[in-house]
């Protein structure tokens, strides 16, 4: 591993922060009419994350530490990069200008809340799902 590689974090690191949790990747825009339906049973978070930034990447790495909700709801994970269709069509859906890193809820077919960059770690995410 080169200097580059753990100061900014290589592949590897990545997909062992990633595996943690139980995310549901985000790669298509048709999953979010399921997040929709699916929201009426159970809470849907979508976390938006930028592979590019830095600061993206240090907020998912201490919202994958601190989170603690099991089975209360289901995670998503967006890649903005790989799925800029998808982040642009969770904007125009839910009425929510895009940010990254960004963490929504959705509830009952809509946002009941959402957050981004460094309040995403500052959350008790029990107290919104």
């Amino acid at each position: 591993m080169g200097i580059f590689d753990s100061f900014f974090g290589n592949k590897e690191n990545k997909d062992k922060e990633s595996n943690g949790l139980p995310w549901i990747p985000l790669t298509s825009v048709n999953q979010l009419d399921d997040i929709e339906v699916q929201s009426n049973e159970k809470p849907q978070l979508i976390f938006k994350h930028s592979t590019t930034c830095g600061i993206s990447r240090m907020v998912l790495n201490m919202f994958t530490g601190s989170y603690n909700l099991g089975d209360i709801a289901d995670l998503h994970f967006l890649d903005l990069h790989a799925h800029r269709d998808v982040s642009n069509e969770v904007a125009t859906k839910f009425g929510v200008m895009h940010q990254s890193p960004q963490l929504l809820i959705v509830k009952n077919g809509e946002i009941s809340f959402h957050t981004s960059h460094g309040s995403i770690a500052d959350i008790d995410l029990k107290e919104y799902v």
